[in-house]
């Protein structure tokens, strides 16, 4: 299972989910939903916009786990 980790990366970057979704350029609604872990799917041009806007590695926004563990949890 893939985990969007957007919420630890903009807590370690201090930018509100208003100021992320401009820099961008997506929808604060759809920003929301990365965020939330409810999304099925992210553009490679929206994970390039967000790790240049938030100074990081695709790595730092999404995390593998194994079903078994999030399933133990």
């Amino acid at each position: 299972m893939i985990i969007v980790n957007l919420d630890v990366m903009m807590a370690r970057r201090k930018i509100g989910l208003g100021e992320l979704a401009e820099k961008v350029d997506i929808t604060q609604a759809n920003l929301s939903v990365l965020k939330n872990n409810k999304a099925k799917a992210i553009r490679f041009s929206t994970l390039d916009a967000l790790c240049r806007a938030l100074n990081c590695q695709p790595g730092d926004i999404l995390e593998w786990v194994p079903r078994e563990v999030q399933d133990d949890e």
